[in-house]
């Protein structure tokens, strides 16, 4: 069975059993500091599970399905053996109050056995520990439906689940075995986790799931890896070290699709990172980019709609690299004293290519203290991720802020044209381009789009002062100030006024004055979820 029809099957599955189907969220977390990737399907679902937001009145459900996008940054060292790698497909039903342990288990069961006719080995369940009680319910429940099945019973590292972070929602897991390897895990959202570590009950219980596409394939293909899958370029993969250059290049194209670029820090240095370790194995990857762009471009076709940009990025980081070679090349040739961080921070070099050159040229590097040097970087780099979260962007350069200032001014005209009743559901913003969700029935004419666009203009071509001021979180209401209240404010904030148009809370920070910004054009207006509908804009 290829991967297309998994997908299909997959999501049909879950539709007939009263799902809605929810596309796939950006693999750049919109409104969550807590990590720099999408990793799970349910990283754009946690305001339901936590009440904040309601499934109902968004999605028309109280259960949906996604097939998910995800970077796994913490499996790159494990990248080229049978199951790792760092861009993943993740297969997922939820449910936020609709359902529970004994639908989910079913549910499980039987699109594994029936749908894609699988043998199950065995299946998993928490076994308790001196906090929370074995986990019997399932129990119970696996042996009902097939009394057959061997369950074997593990503890919190393999059958417990969450917080993400230091509080929030966890819950014991089952897990699904096929082939000897776990296909699919199911997490019981039952309990709440407070950041001093006391476990209350959670008043809405919750199913997560998480089933990945690619050993799913392994199984359904009769494969050995899910490099000999058709999620991966055999073209590639038969290269020498094909499978790290594929798994490397397939999560480069995806991470600039949604709005990455190379750099030295956060989220850019991961991408900067992969490139960088496939060129190790391969030196042009740019003759590579087309064979996965061709996997992919039915299911995602924003990658040949961003096909010039993605090969664009790539081909200057390759350039960039050949030149931090030469340099990191010339520090190995002094033959003394070599440090890999500062390698790594200064050139961009590699530490895996600092301990073979170390050990071609008979050199012996302290591994111990780059580590503790990098620790110490990653603190730094994510202090400053959040700091940049609390302003509503990932990036402060001269675009990334003319994009942000235009975003006010985009909520503001959907007031305006739309209605008051209009409220912003997230953002995300790159040096392309901005994308703007806000709340909404439906479609927008032409018409509407345009008085958008036109009043939009307007403001910029009138020279609009921008201006903020501190104020306490309900002065700023009073004042009328808008903002995204689902967010948890601190109790000053920030309110940013662009002249007689605008008044919103936001961390900033923001151009001084609209006539900067240029053209504003709408580039797309579609469906983001139920009752949400997305802007995509660009500034000419």
């Amino acid at each position: 069975m290829n991967s297309e029809k998994i997908r299909k099957k997959f999501l049909e599955f879950f539709e007939k059993k009263g799902h809605k189907v929810i596309p796939s969220s950006s693999l750049i977390p919109e409104n969550d500091s807590s990590v720099l990737f999408t990793t799970a399907g349910m990283q754009q679902f946690k305001p339901y599970y936590i009440g904040t937001k309601n499934a109902q009145k968004d999605f028309g459900s109280l259960n949906v399905v996604s097939i998910q996008k995800c970077i796994r940054t913490s499996d790159i060292e494990e990248v080229g053996d049978d199951s790792h790698a760092t861009f993943i497909e993740m297969l997922g039903n939820f449910s936020f109050g609709g359902y529970f342990k004994k639908e989910a288990i079913e549910y499980a069961y039987e699109f594994i056995t029936k749908e894609m006719n699988l043998k199950i080995d065995f299946v998993s369940i928490f076994n308790g520990d001196d906090k929370i009680l074995r986990d019997e319910e399932s129990y119970n429940i696996w042996k009902e439906v097939d009394s057959s099945l061997e369950i074997k019973e593990f503890g919190r590292e393999d059958n417990f689940w969450g917080p993400t972070g230091n509080e929030g929602p966890c819950g014991p897991t089952t897990e699904i075995y096929v082939n000897g390897v776990e296909i699919w895990n199911i997490v019981f959202n039952e309990y709440y986790c407070s950041s001093n570590g006391v476990l209350g009950t959670l008043k809405q219980k919750g199913v997560d799931t998480g089933m990945g596409l690619e050993r799913l394939a392994v199984a359904l293909q009769n494969k050995k890896n899910i490099y000999e899958t058709d999620l991966f370029p055999h073209l590639v993969v038969r290269q020498p070290s094909g499978e790290i250059v594929a798994d490397h290049l397939k999560a480069s194209i995806f991470l600039i699709s949604d709005g990455t670029i190379p750099s030295n820090t956060e989220r850019g240095y991961v991408l900067r990172r992969l490139i960088r370790r496939a060129m190790r194995y391969q030196s042009n990857l740019n003759n590579l980019i087309d064979p996965i762009i061709e996997i992919y471009k039915n299911i995602y076709p924003e990658l040949k709609k961003n096909e010039k940009k993605i090969k664009k990025e790539i081909k200057l980081e390759e350039e960039r690299f050949k030149i931090t070679l030469s340099k990191g090349l010339k520090e190995f040739e002094k033959g003394i004293n070599i440090d890999p961080f500062i390698l790594f921070s200064t050139y961009g070099f590699p530490l895996e290519l600092t301990i073979e050159l170390a050990k071609e040229n008979g050199i012996d590097i302290d591994i111990k203290d780059f580590e503790e040097k990098f620790k110490q970087h990653q603190k730094i780099s994510r202090a400053g991720m959040r700091q940049k979260f609390k302003g509503g962007l990932a990036g402060h350069s001269e675009m990334e802020i003319k994009y942000h200032t235009a975003t006010h001014l985009l909520h503001q005209a959907l007031r305006e044209v739309l209605g008051e009743g209009i409220s912003q559901k997230g953002s995300n913003i790159t040096e392309e381009r901005l994308r703007f969700d806000f709340s909404y029935p439906e479609k927008m004419t032409d018409e509407e789009k345009q008085k958008v666009e036109d009043l939009v203009n307007e403001k910029i071509k009138e020279g609009l002062a921008v201006s903020f001021e501190e104020l306490d979180l309900e002065e700023a209401k009073k004042q009328g100030a808008i903002g995204v209240f689902d967010d948890k404010y601190e109790e000053k904030v920030k309110v940013y006024t662009i002249n007689g148009f605008s008044k919103e809370i936001c961390g900033g920070p923001h151009v001084e004055n609209t006539s900067i910004l240029g053209h504003f054009k709408i580039k797309k207006e579609e469906a983001s979820s139920a009752g949400v509908r997305r802007i995509k804009a660009v500034l000419e």
